[in-house]
């Protein structure tokens, strides 16, 4: 790669301005991490221990599984499931077979996965057998072409005490009653080989994943990732991530066998998935999985309890959690100096809040910015507290490149400095997006003869490189790190019978960075409650997006062709918002 201006003047020592991408699926990043740390573990769950030829076995038998159901190469699998032991082997195992993982929020309702598996043409789901869990699955798939359904249960990945005790006691989660033809996990691998299949996969051209975003539209729609997608992100990540040994001196790459990542972040998306899920594959680091970051009396106890048990050492989080931790009611009393490194992403890092974590802890603490359709990382900061710069997004990663672009056309180059919609290139970037060649036209631009994406996101490159993010061009709303699209919620309003005109923002909130708020106009004559709003929102869409508050106004702001201004709704707000800090 040619030198760019972020090279010449924080870009850390040591770290390549390229990298070399094995041409390889992505299984082979178990594969080899089982020839040299078989033995060590890979998922820790209630104290259990699984090691990572075990994982690997598993997942073989996963992928004969799904080959003698007829799963060819390309047919797409998805996953309903929260962070549990199961997920790398079904994922590995998916990918094993040929054909590609469709991820699922489990937070989803019935009406929002049937849209995912109907998307992707799924023909399986695999899902947690659990009251919730499993009858949304049950419902999702109805009209959809799904052939068979996987549910898996978590009494198997127990210490064998406690799932016997769980199960007298009857506190292992399982669904009421299964549906014929739908078979258990241990029914679905039982006799099959425990060796890889032999299918051939092309790592530039197959992919390894459909993760739905809303994009730049806030309609749903999957991003294409293939298999060097994510090798070349986890090897661009290995060789950024250097932290000062605890004697002092240059950065050193992290050693591999030697840590342990906290698996908080969901794997359904490409954050926690590549960070955490895959990355501690090439480190050959432990994972602990938690399935519920909530858990805990206060909530959050349990990822202080876990932190402290099993002396975690890498954290990948976004900055509400990191709020939500530093400031616990119990947070006096967890040993936390184990952690040495934690990165935030998904929404701006505070830059106090990020001075407070790493005085409590002793981990440096490090910003970066990516999104679905890149695998997702694209910039970080530098793990070497001397390079890094609060308020940016910090610097490309190695391979990458960036160009602001003028907001209009994504066309022109921006003169440094100035703002612009930000575009990637790079090999992590996406093939494309699943059956939306107009959407692919919209969002690529071939510039100097390389493929760049634009991002939607408004910034400017400053004078040392760092990347700057100064507005939002998509209205996409930030819940604590989860993304609520208006449309996508202003379209369940308008099913409302009494409503005629409805406009959805985010507002500042406490606790979560921002919230949803919905503007009603109601039909002429009619009348309706907040409550009422909120009430008909509950089982049509996930529990974040859901408005937490309510305006009804007689009109709502619009352009003369009847376009209504989110904008002018959104500036309303945060002035109101604004003003209330000053006068207080």
């Amino acid at each position: 790669m040619e030198e760019r201006i972020w090279h010449k003047h924080k870009w850390p020592e040591g770290v390549p301005w390229d990298i070399e991408v094995p041409d390889a699926p992505l299984p082979a990043l178990l594969e080899e991490t089982v020839r040299d740390y078989g033995d060590l573990s890979y998922t820790i769950f209630q104290d259990s221990h699984r090691t990572f030829r075990e994982v690997n076995e598993l997942a073989n038998k996963v992928a004969h599984f799904l080959i003698s159901r007829g799963i060819k190469r390309g047919d797409r699998i998805a996953i309903f499931l929260p962070n549990l032991p199961h997920y790398p082997v079904i994922f590995f195992g998916i990918l094993k077979s040929g054909a590609t993982c469709v991820t699922c929020n489990p937070m989803y309702t019935a009406g929002e996965l049937n849209f995912q598996l109907k998307d992707s043409g799924a023909r399986g789901v695999f899902v947690m057998d659990h009251p919730q869990f499993y009858e949304t699955a049950c419902k999702a798939v109805e009209g959809s072409e799904v052939e068979f359904v996987v549910y898996c249960n978590v009494k198997p990945f127990l210490p064998p005490l406690k799932g016997l005790l769980g199960s007298i006691l009857g506190k292992i989660p399982k669904a009421r009653a299964h549906l014929p033809g739908h078979i258990s996990l241990e029914q679905a691998i039982n006799g099959m080989p425990a060796t890889s299949p032999n299918v051939p996969i092309d790592p530039r051209e197959d992919l390894a994943l459909i993760l739905y975003t809303g994009g730049t539209t806030g309609v749903p729609k999957g991003a294409c990732l293939t298999h060097r997608n994510f090798w070349a992100n986890i090897i661009a990540l290995e060789e950024w991530m250097r932290i000062e040994p605890p004697s002092g001196g240059r950065p050193q790459k992290l050693e591999k066998g030697k840590h342990c990542f906290m698996g908080v972040l969901p794997w359904y998306h490409s954050y926690g998935l590549t960070l955490t899920m895959l990355s501690a594959v090439r480190l050959a680091a432990r994972l602990v999985c938690v399935p519920d970051p909530r858990a805990g009396n206060p909530p959050f106890t349990e990822v202080l309890r876990l932190i402290e048990h099993h002396k975690a050492t890498l954290l990948h989080a976004v900055p509400t959690l990191y709020s939500v931790l530093l400031n616990h009611p119990l947070v006096e009393k967890f040993d936390l100096s184990s952690l040495v490194a934690c990165a935030s992403g998904a929404a701006p890092l505070p830059v106090e809040l990020a001075k407070r974590f790493e005085e409590k802890t002793g981990a440096v603490i490090f910003e970066g910015y990516g999104l679905s359709e890149t695998s997702p990382v694209t910039h970080v900061n530098p793990t070497d507290r001397s390079l890094r710069k609060f308020g940016s997004v910090g610097l490309p990663l190695p391979g990458t490149d960036v160009k602001i672009l003028d907001v209009e056309t994504g066309t022109r180059e921006m003169p440094l400095g100035e703002d612009g919609e930000i575009a990637i290139s790079g090999p992590q970037v996406m093939k494309g997006y699943w059956n939306r060649p107009e959407e692919n036209e919209l969002v690529f631009r071939n510039i100097e003869g390389k493929r760049f994406f634009l991002t939607g996101d408004i910034g400017h490159i400053d004078e040392e490189g760092f990347t700057i993010i100064t507005d939002r061009k998509k209205d996409m709303i930030d819940v604590g790190g989860l993304k609520a699209y208006p449309r996508e919620i202003e379209e369940v309003l308008y099913g409302h019978p009494k409503v005629a005109n409805a406009a959805v923002i985010g507002v500042p909130d406490e606790k979560s960075g921002q919230a949803v708020k919905a503007f009603i106009q109601l039909k002429p004559g009619e009348t309706a409650t907040e409550e009422e709003i909120i009430e008909y929102c509950r089982d049509k869409m996930a529990g974040y997006k859901r408005p937490k508050y309510v305006e009804f106004r007689e009109t709502l702001p619009m352009t003369t062709v009847g376009k209504i201004l989110r904008r002018q709704l959104r500036d309303e707000e945060w002035a109101k918002a604004n003003k209330g800090k000053s006068g207080s």
